[in-house]
């Protein structure tokens, strides 16, 4: 996928623009969070507080011990017929899965949902090298159709109205005159379209939750049972993740459920739950021929080595999406890449660079919902602070910011005369205030006031007042 995170404030004009969108957005930000809240409630706060602390030791531990529970997965993978290969970058697994292909002689590939493969761009390669690629996930279905991306990790196609949605059908889909004015007649219709490619396939893709270590298997979750039929109709079946998708044990994957579930659609449990133990065996009546792992690196190592480790324990839930007023407001589209919303402000950067996603930090109003709800408890708010300070250290930010920083750096150190200059500015801009009561614009940061007024302050600042009661 092209990046374009350089252009976020740009994006995130036009997502606000939208008035439709926006409002669909208004409703999922006030819908999602409520979900959420009661399935937890249902299972108990203590309990599901518990839980989060076992499963951060769990992943803390898993990553902590990499390179042994990834030996441990590959020999068990290996033992249940699957094979399994390793790519440093998204060129590498894009090559891997194309050799696959054209060993198998395949002409249509039909894909479950996959972060994985969105961030090698593993269709655009497909269709380059000749193979039809159809998604059969219905959000990512209906985003392939509009040629568009992903907007949310969870539901891609959350940025579309139904409305939208009807009109793409319409156009789309060769299937003579039809009203589809309801939801269930769109989704029936779509089962109809994607019958056809599940049962024509030659290569089925998939994405993975969890690779279990003990086993050798891969968990996927779903509500659509579409990655069963991916995995299990097709001759071949291709899992693609990454490297810090792997956990010690199966009841640690189901441990890792329970938040996950919760956490993404307010269920107890999903739909589907689907453990791929490797190819078909001669007692199965059902399966793939052949099964085989991509496990993608993609800077997952350096990640792993750095300062930034936390953020390889995202479990991929988007609760952080759904409680954060900067995705709600700018959409997921304005982030610009793969990874949207708090926990793409800080992947996008790490997995790209810095200097591309620069915008992406400052994208966060620091109210700390995403710490508060991320099932994994990941401090994202104190890693997108690291960044803006790397950012800062070198030399990203512009120059009149950093101008700035370093005048009030240095002001914070000479206390009176800080107190000198705040008096007087508070002064002024009372009287500028006047009797409306507020202030509508102010020399070089006439950017801020483009959307908002601010309130007039005080006349005098908490410290002359505090200074002149002491005196009283």
């Amino acid at each position: 996928m092209e990046q374009r995170s350089r252009e976020f404030l740009e994006l995130a004009e036009e997502a606000i623009a939208s008035t439709e969108r926006a409002k669909n957005r208004k409703v999922l930000g006030a819908l999602m969070p409520k979900q959420r809240s009661k399935a937890i409630s249902d299972f108990g706060d203590g309990d599901f507080s518990e839980l989060r602390r076992d499963v951060k030791a769990i992943r803390e531990h898993a990553l902590g011990n990499l390179g042994h529970y990834l030996e441990t997965f590959t020999h068990n993978a290996r033992e249940n017929g699957s094979t399994v290969n390793f790519a440093r970058n998204g060129e590498e697994l894009n090559e891997i899965v194309l050799d696959i292909c054209a060993r198998s002689e395949a002409r249509r590939v039909a894909k479950g949902k996959s972060m994985i493969t969105e961030e090698t761009e593993l269709n655009a390669a497909l269709e380059s090298a000749g193979f039809t690629v159809r998604e059969t996930d219905l959000g990512e279905y209906i985003i392939q159709e509009a040629g568009e991306t992903p907007s949310h990790i969870v539901g891609p196609a959350l940025h579309k109205t139904q409305a939208e949605i009807r009109e793409l059908f319409l156009e789309r889909h060769d299937l003579g005159e039809r009203d589809l004015g309801s939801a269930e007649s769109m989704v029936a219709e779509a089962r109809q379209i994607l019958r056809e490619d599940f049962l024509s396939a030659d290569i089925g893709i998939v994405g993975s939750n969890a690779l279990i270590a003990e086993n050798g298997f891969s968990m996927l979750v779903t509500n659509e049972g579409n990655g069963d039929l991916c995995a299990n109709l097709p001759p071949v079946l291709i899992v693609c993740t990454s490297v810090d998708r792997v956990l010690p044990r199966s009841e640690d994957a189901m441990a890792m459920l329970r938040l996950l579930v919760r956490s993404t659609t307010g269920q107890a449990v999903s739909c589907y739950t689907s453990f791929y133990a490797g190819p078909r065996r001669p007692t199965d009546v059902d399966g793939p021929l052949e099964t085989h792992f991509v496990l993608l690196d993609n800077e997952r190592s350096e990640i792993l080595a750095s300062d930034y480790a936390e953020m390889l324990q995202c479990i991929r839930c988007g609760a952080c999406l759904n409680h954060c007023p900067v995705y709600m407001s700018a959409g997921g589209h304005a982030y610009g890449w793969v990874y949207p919303g708090p926990m793409g402000s800080v992947l996008t950067p790490l997995l790209t660079s810095l200097e591309d996603s620069a915008l992406l930090p400052d994208a966060c109003t620091a109210c700390g919902r995403c710490e508060e709800v991320c099932p994994a408890a990941i401090p994202i708010p104190d890693l997108l602070r690291d960044l803006r300070e790397e950012k800062f250290t070198e030399g990203i930010t512009g120059k009149r910011w950093r101008a700035g920083i370093r005048l009030h750096s240095w002001l914070s150190l000479h206390p009176r005369l800080y107190q000198t200059i705040t008096s007087a500015v508070v002064g002024i801009m009372h009287r500028i205030g006047g009797r409306k009561g507020f202030i509508g614009r102010l020399p070089l940061i006439g950017g801020w006031f483009e959307a908002r007024d601010l309130p007039s302050p005080a006349a005098k600042t908490f410290q002359q007042m505090h200074r002149e009661a002491s005196k009283e």
